[in-house]
């Protein structure tokens, strides 16, 4: 992993135009060929980016002479679709490399991971007439736990969690924005499943159209009976 951090101006041309002003931040180029451009604020959304396959071509140009001489450089991102992000470096502040080496993943706990085999199972629970498209749908920034069509034959991608808490529900957004760019699956609106969730992350979640359900998860495994229960 290479950072970056630089005054620069970015400018993406694209299906989209976006420009952003000159201004420190943070350049983040992964080793699997992706860039990223941060500001010290927004938590974890970059600015822009540009996901892989892609070809970063560096270029450098000298100015002034003694005092005044200085070193712009232009780096020039293109994917496979002909999409462009053009970086204008002004100054560069620091530049560094990491090798952070082969990542175990995330681990689901024993109750998370058979909570995903069994709404996978029962997706009626969402809605009549579901269907699962796949368990682990892959995305460039991790799977999402379950791709699905409601009745219309839309695509519903659905985030579960134990314990539903904020950072679930950044998490879902992030695939929610990455799989809405692509045009074959687009528009995926998303649920955020969890046996508890919280309030905070329900009024995160419905603020950005994503529908809380609770599951349970004893119904599910066929261990609760209803008829038995006083309330």
């Amino acid at each position: 992993m290479r950072l970056v951090i630089a005054t620069c101006s970015v400018d993406y041309v694209g299906k989209l135009s976006a420009h952003l002003p000159t201004a420190p931040r943070l350049l983040l180029l992964k080793a699997d060929g992706s860039i990223s451009i941060h500001a010290d604020d927004r938590a974890y959304k970059p600015l822009n980016w540009m996901n892989p396959p892609c070809v970063i071509r560096e270029e450098s140009e000298t100015k002034g002479r003694g005092k005044n001489k200085k070193t712009l450089h232009k780096w020039t991102v293109e994917n496979k679709t002909g999409d462009t992000l053009i970086i204008n470096i002004d100054e560069i502040h620091h530049d560094s490399d990491h090798e952070l080496g082969q990542d175990p993943g995330l681990i689901k706990d024993g109750v998370e991971a058979h909570l995903q085999e069994l709404l996978a199972e029962h997706v009626e629970v969402f809605g009549d007439d579901w269907r699962l498209v796949r368990r682990e749908f892959p995305t460039a920034i991790g799977p999402v736990d379950l791709m699905c069509k409601d009745a219309d034959g839309t695509s519903v991608a659905v985030e579960i969690k134990r314990r539903g808490e904020i950072d679930g529900v950044e998490q879902l957004t992030r695939y929610l924005e990455l799989l809405n760019r692509d045009p074959l699956l687009a528009p995926v609106s998303g649920i955020f499943a969890a046996q508890e969730i919280k309030p905070q992350a329900r009024t995160l979640a419905e603020d950005r159209g994503i529908r809380c359900v609770v599951v349970d998860y004893d119904a599910l495994r066929g261990t609760d009976d209803a008829d038995s229960r006083l309330f």
